[in-house]
């Protein structure tokens, strides 16, 4: 018998992002009438051919990309859906630069309309000026010429953040040169790092010291040691920061960092992705919305630093390296762990200099302080992802060898509030790898005032133990022997700080990414695996080719 033909329903079913419609066709001769159905785009409202690979390229589509994320934020409302056109100028193709659909459009104001007030925010003032007044609705029509060539300096305006967003919005870089993201480099100027078919330009001119800009997306759900080593950082500045949430921007920055940083809300993101002085995009948001930022950013032409996988997905995981690859731009993975001087150490006494002789065991404890909201962790995908993750990294390195043989993890929710989200918050994880090395990880939400962060490693020849830091050098246990006080951020700062300049160093051509496509991959496949054990209470058997679809944890909706 052969193969049965897939309906349009069959397709529907697979790509959730497709429906079908059905309209009525009335027959003039007969009067007859007949339903017909097509495959459609739901975001884009446009109907599909029924060839796969004509749907895979329509949904991983700069266009296609953009109009889900609006759908998204404007919920039931009919968002305006971007033209071919625009995809055209996502990917770089030339486009004429007279029509006017494509140029920057000033907000418009419409009259009776109950939901605007008498009062609205005006353009940017010249440079020198450093506040942001409001003026009355009849004063707008005067600026409308002035407002439409400066639309990629205008703060958000809606009716909703109008007395909150002026006091965040102190005023605009002046001193700051608009800078083309491409750049003409010299033979004799210029050197190159390859990795993955990706040249890395080194650029060694006059302009290889001037500081790069950056815009932050979601810093409600960045870490504090990650934001505290971009205000550190001298070699870069801060041009934006998206966030919806003004009370998650105070509690990140001081008000002296955000002297020349605008504050816009997520859906005017385009005015980042637009804006040629921005470099690069740190992207803090949880991995439901990480991917569509960074494949934007990617194609836009900004180096991306994704402080938690792009994706829970291994196949929108995968796309987002592939992107990065096409436009020749760096993405870059925040495994912190990798990063931390003790682990440096520890990594080249085993891997370099064999000091330990063939690895027998490896047990690490990684308890958090303090905890996540059950919340935050269940959007940024539960312990699995948001911790352990970080853990099979390291070990994966230490070991030298991909990903283990067998995995089994048990799991529970002391607190009420994960066990109603069927999320664990302490978990133990066993791996046994091909080399033959045993592996246990203790991941757990719960510690009294200070993290507890420890790895060992024992070998044929010896045991190295990497031991909590504190600056007493004295270690207690219990609540009344908390000598030193120490959160997750302020334990690896040092790490985040040397993780962001990779990140810098990445943007300015003179190393590649460290963490590889692989190695994402590899560690996404162990967590799912081992939240995929937790779930079944049985231990998982990983073939040496990866199953890629028995162990991928799906993204809620």
């Amino acid at each position: 018998m052969g193969r049965k033909k897939k309906t349009l329903q069959d397709y529907a079913a697979e790509f959730t992002d497709l429906v079908v419609k059905q309209r009525l066709v009335e027959h003039g001769d007969s009067g007859d009438t007949s339903v017909v159905e097509t495959l459609c785009c739901r975001a884009c409202e446009l109907p599909m051919r029924v060839r796969r690979d004509r749907i895979l390229e329509h949904l991983s589509s700069g266009r296609h990309y953009r109009n889900r994320r609006l759908v998204r934020q404007h919920g039931a409302r009919t968002p305006v859906l971007l033209s071919a056109a625009s995809d055209l100028a996502v990917a770089g193709l030339p486009v004429h630069l007279g029509h006017s659909s494509l140029l920057p459009q000033p907000p418009r104001l419409l009259a009776g309309d109950p939901s605007i007030t008498s009062t609205c925010m005006v353009p940017p003032p010249p440079a020198g000026h450093t506040s942001l007044l409001p003026v009355p609705l009849t004063a707008v029509s005067s600026t409308t010429s002035d407002a439409s060539a400066q639309e990629d300096q205008m703060p958000s305006t809606s009716t909703s953040h109008l007395s909150a967003f002026p006091a965040i919005l102190m005023k605009r870089p002046s001193v700051l040169s608009r800078q083309t993201n491409h750049r003409l480099v010299s033979e004799g100027s210029s050197s190159a790092v390859s990795r993955g078919g990706v040249r890395w330009l080194n650029k060694s001119g006059a302009g290889a010291s001037s500081r790069l800009g950056l815009a932050v997306f979601g810093v409600g759900y960045g870490s504090a040691a990650l934001l505290q080593s971009l205000t550190e950082e001298n070699s870069c500045f801060l041009l934006y920061v998206v966030e919806d949430q003004l009370c998650e921007v105070q509690r990140a920055f001081r008000a002296e960092h955000l002297a020349h940083t605008r504050v816009i809300r997520e859906q005017d993101a385009d005015i980042v992705l637009n804006d040629q002085r921005v470099s690069g995009v740190v992207v803090c948001s949880p991995p439901e919305a990480a991917s569509e930022i960074v494949i934007d950013a990617l194609r836009a032409g900004k180096g991306v630093f994704c402080e938690r996988p792009p994706s829970l997905d291994r196949q929108t995981a995968e796309a987002c390296f592939d992107e990065a690859e096409r436009c020749g731009k760096p993405l870059v993975c925040g495994f912190y762990k990798r990063f931390d001087p003790a682990f440096q150490f520890l990594y080249r006494q085993v891997r370099e200099e064999h000091a330990l002789g063939r690895i027998h065991r490896i047990a690490a404890v990684s308890r958090l302080y303090p905890a996540a909201s059950p919340a935050f962790l269940k959007r940024a995908g539960g312990i699995f992802y948001n911790a352990a993750v970080h853990d099979v990294d390291v070990i994966s390195m230490l070991l030298g060898e991909s990903a283990p043989d067998a995995v089994f993890a048990l799991g529970h929710a002391f607190c009420s509030d994960m066990a109603s989200l069927e999320e664990a918050d302490t978990v133990v994880i066993s791996m046994k790898f091909p080399g033959g090395a045993l592996v246990s990880l203790d991941v757990s939400q719960h510690c009294t005032d200070s993290c507890d962060q420890r790895l060992e490693v024992r070998g044929s020849q010896g045991t190295l133990r990497m031991e909590n830091q504190n600056s007493l050098g004295i270690t207690g246990h219990g609540p009344s022997l908390s000598l030193c006080p120490q959160t997750q951020a302020g334990r690896y700062q040092d790490a985040y700080r040397e993780l962001f300049r990779h990140f810098v160093r990445t943007l300015k051509g003179t190393e590649p990414p460290q963490v590889t496509k692989e190695q994402l991959l590899r560690a996404i496949q162990v967590a799912a695996t081992a939240a995929q054990s937790w779930r079944s209470r049985a231990a998982v058997n990983l073939p040496s080719e990866v199953a890629e679809a028995s162990v991928v944890k799906t993204e809620a909706p």
